[in-house]
Protein backbone atom coordinates (compact mmCIF):
# COMPACT_ATOMS: atom_id res chain seq x y z
CA UNK A 1 0.00 0.00 0.00
CA UNK A 2 1.41 3.35 -1.08
CA UNK A 3 0.95 6.24 1.73
CA UNK A 4 -0.43 9.57 0.75
CA UNK A 5 -1.15 12.86 2.56
CA UNK A 6 -4.11 14.88 1.45
CA UNK A 7 -5.59 18.46 3.13
CA UNK A 8 -9.22 18.93 4.06
CA UNK A 9 -11.18 21.97 5.30
CA UNK A 10 -12.21 21.34 8.75
CA UNK A 11 -15.70 20.67 7.92
CA UNK A 12 -14.52 18.11 5.28
CA UNK A 13 -12.39 16.34 7.92
CA UNK A 14 -15.23 16.06 10.72
CA UNK A 15 -17.94 14.84 8.43
CA UNK A 16 -15.15 12.58 7.21
CA UNK A 17 -14.57 11.03 10.45
CA UNK A 18 -18.41 11.11 11.90
CA UNK A 19 -19.32 9.08 8.56
CA UNK A 20 -16.20 6.91 9.25
CA UNK A 21 -17.10 6.58 12.59
CA UNK A 22 -20.59 5.74 11.57
CA UNK A 23 -19.55 2.84 9.35
CA UNK A 24 -17.43 1.16 12.06
CA UNK A 25 -14.42 2.14 9.80
CA UNK A 26 -11.02 4.15 9.75
CA UNK A 27 -10.65 7.41 8.03
CA UNK A 28 -8.16 5.85 5.61
CA UNK A 29 -10.99 3.17 4.65
CA UNK A 30 -13.62 5.74 4.63
CA UNK A 31 -11.25 7.36 1.79
CA UNK A 32 -10.28 4.78 -0.07
CA UNK A 33 -13.79 3.15 -0.49
CA UNK A 34 -14.81 7.02 -1.69
CA UNK A 35 -12.37 6.72 -4.28
CA UNK A 36 -13.42 3.13 -5.36
CA UNK A 37 -16.39 4.53 -6.46
CA UNK A 38 -14.98 7.37 -8.36
CA UNK A 39 -11.90 6.44 -9.91
CA UNK A 40 -12.66 3.48 -12.87
CA UNK A 41 -11.58 0.04 -11.74
CA UNK A 42 -10.25 -2.34 -14.02
CA UNK A 43 -12.84 -2.78 -16.45
CA UNK A 44 -12.50 -6.08 -17.23
CA UNK A 45 -13.08 -6.67 -13.66
CA UNK A 46 -16.67 -4.92 -12.88
CA UNK A 47 -16.97 -6.71 -9.74
CA UNK A 48 -13.94 -5.06 -8.06
CA UNK A 49 -15.72 -1.82 -7.98
CA UNK A 50 -17.29 -3.50 -4.90
CA UNK A 51 -14.36 -5.78 -3.67
CA UNK A 52 -14.42 -4.91 0.16
CA UNK A 53 -17.21 -2.65 0.27
CA UNK A 54 -20.03 -5.02 0.10
CA UNK A 55 -21.27 -6.07 3.61
CA UNK A 56 -24.31 -8.31 3.75
CA UNK A 57 -23.85 -9.79 6.80
CA UNK A 58 -24.33 -13.12 5.13
CA UNK A 59 -21.57 -15.36 5.65
CA UNK A 60 -22.74 -16.85 2.49
CA UNK A 61 -22.60 -14.19 0.53
CA UNK A 62 -19.75 -14.55 -1.69
CA UNK A 63 -21.03 -17.56 -2.94
CA UNK A 64 -24.00 -15.37 -4.32
CA UNK A 65 -21.96 -12.94 -5.43
CA UNK A 66 -23.93 -12.28 -8.82
CA UNK A 67 -26.86 -11.55 -6.62
CA UNK A 68 -25.33 -9.18 -4.48
CA UNK A 69 -23.28 -7.08 -7.12
CA UNK A 70 -25.37 -7.27 -9.83
CA UNK A 71 -29.34 -8.45 -8.23
CA UNK A 72 -29.45 -11.11 -10.15
CA UNK A 73 -28.26 -14.37 -10.70
CA UNK A 74 -26.07 -15.43 -14.22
Amino acid sequence: MIRTQISLSDAEYRAAKREAAQLGISLAELLRRSLRAVVPSDESKPWMRYAGMVETGDPHSSSQIDEVVYGRRR
